[in-house]
């Protein structure tokens, strides 16, 4: 009798994370896959309930974008990993960790960007074996520990993540796939070319502050200091007819977008604003002038690594994982592998 495969459970959460999952089950054909919207246990059941989760990933709203991408590419879901058989989970946020994982093999995979350290962390940090992750939002990511590898996207982050208190010896940098390619994003349609992007944020969604009149009208100087077209690229997780009202009332003229590939925007303009933005990896690394909430220098640093194959490389730690032999590269898929500093990324085991 042959041998049933093994089983992997993905995780999902944003679209991002979601595609970035897809991805990376696209390299690991030799196994069963399936995929869930992002889960939690009954505190985190109870809280979305009563709503208390609906601008997270953890909400119905951004469960319902996850289960639309899972069908619309016919993407086998298992919602929590019900049936509780599978051999390895990969997840995408580990502010919650559901108890079904407990006690199996688990991969950790970085999103993109991390919040900075909020006026809960410092608490977090110190009575996070009785405090949820989340209170302390994307920069208590990694901290739960109860992972078996951690997948970042740059040496920069491996010591960033280590400096916030995860552990060196479960951290692999493989790069992530939505930004370990920054050039494939200057092949599209969008019609535009040459103007300030500004990308908006969903912190006011979220409970956290932003003094959104100021950031408009700050990327409403910065257009007119370059004699440039501004243009909006507004987050999907924010109330859009409020976001709308505002940019009429404070850049009247600029063009705003509620849908698009915003990757493809970036290719695009020549300046790029945002806050707290993963896009502004991608403007980096196309050479764009970007204004970030976080120090540009810093961002630098961090630049998740240009290799092509942040997919790939997580897949094999996932069949390293399950005592299965990596995948044999190509030499042409070898020569990917150097990120453009020219440094080798860490690939398998720590």
């Amino acid at each position: 009798m042959t041998a049933r495969p093994k089983k992997i459970l993905f995780i999902c959460g944003s679209i991002n994370q979601t595609t970035q999952m897809h991805q990376i089950a696209n390299e690991l054909p030799e196994y069963r896959k399936v995929f869930t919207p992002y889960y939690g246990n009954r505190d985190f059941d109870l809280l979305k309930s009563l709503g208390a989760l609906e601008y997270t990933i953890g909400g119905h709203k951004l469960g319902r974008r996850c289960l639309e991408y899972l069908s619309d590419h016919n993407l086998p879901c298992e919602f929590g990993g019900m049936l509780n058989d599978f051999d390895l989970a990969f997840h995408c946020s580990d502010l919650v960790w559901p108890k079904n994982l407990n006690g199996k093999p688990s991969i950790l995979v970085q999103e993109g960007m991390t919040d900075p350290e909020s006026v809960l962390y410092p608490i977090y940090r110190r009575f996070n074996k009785v405090l949820p992750g989340w209170i302390a939002g994307t920069s208590a990511f990694g901290l739960s520990d109860n992972y078996t590898k951690f997948c970042v996207a740059s040496e920069g982050y491996r010591d960033l993540f280590a400096s916030r208190g995860c552990d060196p010896s479960k951290m692999i940098v493989t790069g992530i796939p939505n930004f370990d390619d920054c050039a494939k994003y200057t092949v599209n349609e969008f019609p535009h070319k040459g103007f300030v992007l500004c990308c908006t944020s969903d912190v006011r969604e979220v409970f956290w502050y932003e003094d959104r009149k100021k950031f408009l009208l700050d990327a409403v100087k910065i257009a007119k200091e370059r004699n440039k077209q501004l243009i909006f690229k507004l987050h999907p997780n924010e109330k859009l007819p409020r976001a709308t009202d505002e940019i009429a009332k404070y850049a009247p003229g600029a063009l705003v977008y509620t849908s698009g590939s915003a990757e493809q925007m970036v290719a695009n303009c020549d300046t790029l604003i945002c806050k707290y933005s993963s896009l502004a990896y991608v403007g980096l690394g196309l050479g764009k002038e970007v204004f970030s909430f976080f120090n540009v220098d810093d961002l630098k640093k961090l630049m998740p690594t240009q290799n092509k194959m942040g997919a790939k490389n997580i897949a094999n730690v996932a069949r390293q994982m399950l005592g299965d032999s990596p995948k044999a590269y190509t030499p042409e898929e070898f020569q990917h592998r150097l990120p453009v500093n020219g440094v080798r990324p860490r690939i398998g085991a720590a």
